[in-house]
């Protein structure tokens, strides 16, 4: 029964909304091009149903009691970005996706001149090179081989970190310590979860002696989180799969936390998706490793989360679709133009903002 009741929100979801409701104007100059420094300096926009608060992110202080949890995404950002040559001379851009079933074999994104082909050789470094197995679509399969020491070995030396295009590099030793959380530990993002990168050990600290317990999932973000919505009809957007795991002990848990009286905190949208794709009908939580491609949209039934914790997202995508799920589309409006009017920076290392649920 609640399985037909889900389908039925979905499909009234996806007939009601348009990927063009979820536009607005930003000016450039809006987005943010470094973190806060410190990071924990950055702005807070509080968001209630009866007001809007602003103030600093180690202020989440004040909005956490004892018994509360804090969830966050523990993936890891690797250099995924290689640089090569075809035999030709030509320039080739690589941006590894994901890392395939076959040793050394990646799914990426490939940039040249003429279209990569089945067979070609792409010279990414001296003893470091790559095989293109297959072309599907936007993506090639290849095979990376190394010489000297690992492919891993290679790729952490010979890769630049995936910054978003708006986002300009400020040196390659710079990026890898902007653009990673300080608590990531297993590799596999190609996109950082940039709700946890205003978290510093000084509020880490601050929030364990809250009262507050630290929790930590993975889920490797990649093109499911920040592709674009290309179609206007919403029911023609297809989300990647992205991998993810919570442990039968973080879920365990969890839903003694709940239980108990305390809150679901979830650092970013990738804990969101991954607790929310990891909950029963009831809320409960299960272990889940594997993929998912939840589309979270506006009357969507959130089950597992109580408060989010995120940055300002991008016009007409998935991300901004999911929070005018959790706080409704008109507070969402209202907090973007509060936002936009009172300087908050935006995007990947920009300001962030604690949303409670409508």
């Amino acid at each position: 029964m609640e399985k037909t009741a889900e389908r039925k929100r979905v499909k009234a979801a996806l007939s009601r909304w348009k990927r063009d409701d979820f536009d607005y104007h930003l000016p450039e100059e809006r987005i943010a091009q470094h973190p806060a420094q410190p990071r924990d300096s950055a702005r807070l926009l509080v968001s209630r149903s009866d007001e809007v608060h602003d103030g600093q992110f180690r202020d989440i202080l004040d909005h956490l009691q004892a018994g509360d949890a804090l969830v966050l995404n523990d993936t890891r950002v690797i250099p995924a970005r290689l640089q090569g040559t075809k035999p030709t001379g030509g320039k080739v851009e690589l941006l590894l996706v994901r890392p395939l079933a076959k040793a050394d074999c990646w799914r990426a994104m490939g940039r040249s001149g003429k279209p990569l082909r089945p067979g070609q050789v792409i010279q990414l470094a001296e003893g470091f090179s790559a095989e293109v197995l297959e072309r599907k679509e936007e993506m090639v399969e290849i095979r990376l081989a190394s010489s000297q020491g690992t492919v891993q070995e290679a790729i952490e030396t010979h890769g630049r970190m995936p910054l978003p295009p708006y986002i300009q590099s400020a040196g390659q030793k710079q990026d890898r310590d902007d653009y990673q959380t300080i608590f990531a530990r297993h590799d596999g993002a190609v996109a950082a979860p940039t709700a946890g990168l205003h978290i510093t050990p000084g509020l880490m600290d601050a929030i364990k002696k809250r009262g507050v317990s630290i929790h930590h999932l993975t889920l490797h973000v990649g093109l499911g989180t920040f592709r674009p919505v290309r179609e206007n009809d919403l029911s023609k957007h297809v989300m990647h799969h992205e991998w993810c795991e919570l442990s039968q002990e973080t879920a365990e848990q969890l839903n003694a936390i709940r239980i108990g009286g305390g809150r679901t905190v979830a650092v970013g949208t990738t804990v969101v998706r991954t607790l929310e794709s990891a909950a029963d009908s009831d809320g409960r939580l299960r272990a889940f490793c594997g993929e998912t491609d939840l589309f979270i949209l506006p009357g969507y039934q959130f089950k597992a989360v109580d408060r989010m914790v995120t940055n300002f997202h991008l016009p007409k995508s998935t991300l901004l679709m999911l929070v005018a799920a959790f706080i409704g589309k008109e507070r969402m409006d209202r907090d973007y133009r509060f936002a936009i009017d009172n300087g908050f920076r935006f995007y990947s290392y920009g300001d962030a903002s604690l949303l409670y649920p409508q």
